[in-house]
């Protein structure tokens, strides 16, 4: 068994948050693997779900109008 490895990697606070993302972004794609990665149905249902029609369950959103008027009114007392 190997040593535990330091976390997080030495050096790594010393990087802007725009690199420490950069580095997460390229390890993960490093070692990928998605080929191997079994995705559960109920996953993918709860995606088609999602896509299929955002306007289906409105009773939990606001509409445009509501969102700019939230929007504008934050912007004014800032």
């Amino acid at each position: 068994m190997s040593s535990p490895l330091e976390f997080p990697p030495p050096g790594f606070d010393d990087l802007s948050r725009e690199e420490q993302l950069t580095y997460v972004e390229r390890l993960s794609n490093y070692v990928d693997g998605s080929e191997d990665v079994q995705v559960p149905e109920w996953h993918w249902e709860v995606l088609e779900k999602r896509i299929a029609d955002p306007r289906e369950d409105l009773e939990h959103g606001i509409t445009w109008e509501e969102f700019k008027k939230e929007l504008e009114k934050g912007l004014r007392q800032s």
